[in-house]
């Protein structure tokens, strides 16, 4: 009798392993994705506003349900749906959209992979690329893609099963935070400045100036009063550092000054609010989400919401054929037949008053119009 059941080798991201491995199937030129990668992701880490807006955008585009065309198919859908494997700490096909839309927003395309098992020819789950490395070129029709992906030598190994590839771009692309940089650098000198300038004025020094008259005695030892003063002085102000407060005296002429207490700190909100206005704009998230609250009475007005929805909408659209892609592959590796088509949740920008209104007046307007139609 067999007390432990032989595990089975669980399958290996195509993508993964050719990463991995030093090939030179295919040497294709060189491409300048890693270098922009490196890039977006340093622009991310050093602007935290640029970072926070992608992920509200991944959080706003909201959930999904795959919907398959034979209804007795649906529960094993929805636990597919839940339950599928994404990469090494995430599971579900939520967790891999929302990989794939954060790569797609920060390097303007992303690639995944659906990695079966060869033994039981089922999906064992599913694997998010990284998008910089793998190379698209056009095969025998314009609209037959080839893929390769690049290696640690600068070599290319093309892809044995592209059909199991899943890819999306944005217009052209380009990435999201293409022309940020520019302003970023600008931005993160100001607050580098900002900070030096705190450490110049903002931390108090002080000068002690001794001035011994000549016609007395104090001239001749001067050097030796200086160096007491200076020990003095030093020793009230460590003493500061535990509580203990100690006056400072002196006799003779001796003169305390704030050093840099004369100077202003360069006003800095102007340039720095115009800078995030210029990478609010191209993010296209409302200030007041990413807590740059401008106006004491800022709320999103039902235009900003109509804008921010289709920008929305335009994600999801990029999306909706990927995820179709998945959920027929799972159908047909099981053998069953139907189509799969995603509902997507609805977005709610606004007040659950004024929706309530507008279905009101939607009602009314449907009510005249059929009293008109008859």
């Amino acid at each position: 009798m067999k007390l432990f059941k032989k595990k089975t080798p669980r399958a290996a991201p195509e993508l993964y392993q050719a990463a991995r491995e030093n090939s030179t199937m295919l040497t294709l030129p060189n491409d300048a994705s890693p270098f922009e990668k490196e890039l977006f992701d340093r622009l991310r880490y050093a602007v935290p506003v640029i970072d926070a807006a992608i992920m509200k955008i991944v959080r706003l585009a909201g959930g999904f349900h795959l919907v398959c065309s034979e209804k007795r198919y649906q529960g094993e859908l929805d636990s597919f749906c839940d339950t599928v494997p994404v990469g090494l700490h995430g599971k579900s096909l939520n967790c891999f959209a929302d990989t794939f839309l954060d790569s797609l927003l920060t390097y303007g395309n992303a690639v995944g992979e659906i990695v079966l098992n060869e033994r039981e020819k089922e999906i064992a789950g599913l694997w998010n690329g990284d998008s910089t490395r793998v190379v698209i070129s056009q095969g025998v029709t314009p609209f037959d893609r080839r893929y390769a992906v690049r290696c640690a030598d600068n070599t290319c190994k093309s892809v044995k099963h592209p059909e199991r590839i899943v890819y999306a771009a944005l217009t052209g692309g380009n990435s999201l935070l293409r022309g940020l940089p520019a302003m970023s650098s600008i931005l993160l000198r100001i607050y580098q400045c900002i900070g030096q300038n705190y450490d110049r004025v903002g931390n108090v020094r002080y000068a002690v100036t001794y001035k011994p008259a000549e016609s007395s005695g104090e001239f001749i030892h001067s050097k030796e009063r200086a160096m007491m003063i200076a020990r003095e002085w030093a020793d009230g102000m460590n003493s500061a550092k535990y509580g203990q407060v100690k006056d400072f005296i002196a006799v003779g002429d001796v003169d305390i000054k704030v050093i840099g207490a004369e100077n202003q700190l360069i006003d800095t909100e102007i340039p720095v609010r115009q800078l995030l206005e210029q990478i609010v704009a191209k993010l296209s998230i409302p200030p007041f989400l990413l807590g740059l609250n401008w106006s004491s009475t800022e709320r999103m007005s039902s235009q900003q919401a109509d804008i921010l929805t289709s920008e929305l909408e335009y994600y999801r659209r990029l999306l909706t054929p990927v995820l179709c892609d998945i959920g027929n592959a799972y159908l047909k590796s099981q053998g069953l037949c139907g189509k799969c088509t995603v509902e997507w949740d609805n977005i709610n920008l606004q007040d659950e008053s004024v929706l309530a209104e507008t279905r009101l007046n939607n009602a009314r307007a449907a009510e005249i119009e059929a009293r008109l139609n008859n």
